[in-house]
């Protein structure tokens, strides 16, 4: 009794911590609606050096100063508008939601398809679901973003929904952490509670692209994800989900080594661990059902049909989770 109390009160803290004033940017879900105008068509073709250029952030009224760029390795290969980064000068919004920002990477659709901007919710809805279930997850922003190309005049601005990330240093700071830049992790380095609930995470939405080692052309590890240390204690904190079955957007593949029909099949990728802890950690998402389906519910500008897609795909998972015996043994088969 005293290692269940010890486990759940771990689990507890995961989900509590860094609940003082969030910054008025990520202390509010309500779309954002701002106005990006630049040249966005010269952004786009400078895939390889991506210098900065000078833009102009409209929001509620007032205009801010912000420095743009293209971000992103899978998405710039399949994509015809480009993720992109933006880069706030010290004090140049200092009177906007934007306030005390530095580097924001900013999500956007893929294409210009209903399809695109619809794969852009689905993804805010991963990060959503994993800020449910922990506060040690990136607290994100829905905006509508109307762009305005200044490289084609004459081309018709074309409005979208995007979202905002928060920032690494933004993160440590809110979780009194730091980044640990490590070439490999072992099992043995991470806190084995919130470990375990990221591997159901991943499996709950259906994401195998990520893992615990470095990408072939990264310095640090991991794939998809940044390591924070917090009271000598080492968290793994995932982000990029647009290859997840949850989206499944139309450029995403399984691996080839994963023989998986399709990104919508699930596959456990996370490493072998205590019975114990990994049974907890599937009890802790189980039990967070109401929560984690009224995302999908009350996600703004999702349609009906991929709303309940979803709702249907969460729902395969928990009724999965119903037997916890057969889905543990699932896991411990396929863990790394």
């Amino acid at each position: 009794m005293a290692q269940i109390r010890a486990l759940l009160g771990i689990l507890i803290a995961l989900c509590a911590c860094g609940t003082g004033q969030a910054a008025s940017l990520f202390g509010d879900q309500a779309v954002l609606d701002v106005t990006l105008t630049g040249p966005l068509s010269l952004v786009a073709k400078e895939a390889r050096k991506r210098p900065e250029h000078p833009f102009e952030l409209e929001v509620a009224g007032q205009t801010v100063k912000v420095d743009v760029r293209m971000r992103g390795k899978s998405r710039v290969k399949f994509c015809g508008f480009p993720p992109l980064r933006l880069n706030f000068a010290p004090d140049s919004a200092a009177e906007s939601v934007f306030a005390g920002q530095d580097k924001l990477k900013l999500v956007t659709h893929c294409n210009g398809g209903a399809e695109s901007e619809q794969n852009v919710l689905e993804e805010l809805m991963a990060y959503r679901l994993l800020s449910v279930l922990t506060d040690f997850s990136y607290r994100t922003r829905l905006l509508r973003v109307r762009y305005v190309d200044t490289d084609t005049p004459n081309r018709e601005a074309v409005t979208r929904f995007g979202f905002v990330i928060e920032s690494d240093e933004a993160f440590a700071t809110r979780i009194d952490g730091e980044p640990l830049l490590v070439r490999d992790v072992t099992r043995a380095m991470l806190e084995p509670a919130h470990a375990a609930l990221v591997y159901v995470f991943q499996y709950l939405i259906g994401n195998t692209d990520w893992s615990l080692v470095r990408y072939y052309d990264d310095d640090f590890c991991c794939h998809n994800g940044k390591l924070f240390t917090v009271t000598a204690r080492n968290y793994y904190v995932p982000y990029d989900f647009d290859m997840s079955g949850l989206v499944s957007a139309r450029y995403a593949k399984p691996q080839p080594k994963l023989r998986l029909r399709s990104v919508r099949v699930r596959r456990y990728r996370g490493y072998c661990t205590d019975h114990f802890v990994l049974r907890e950690a599937l009890r802790a998402v189980a039990a967070q059902a109401d929560d984690l389906l009224r995302v999908a519910a009350e996600l703004p500008g999702l349609s009906t049909k991929n709303r309940q897609k979803q709702t249907r795909y969460l729902d395969d998972f928990f009724a999965a989770a119903r037997n916890e015996d057969k889905l543990l043994k699932e896991f411990e088969r396929r863990c790394l």
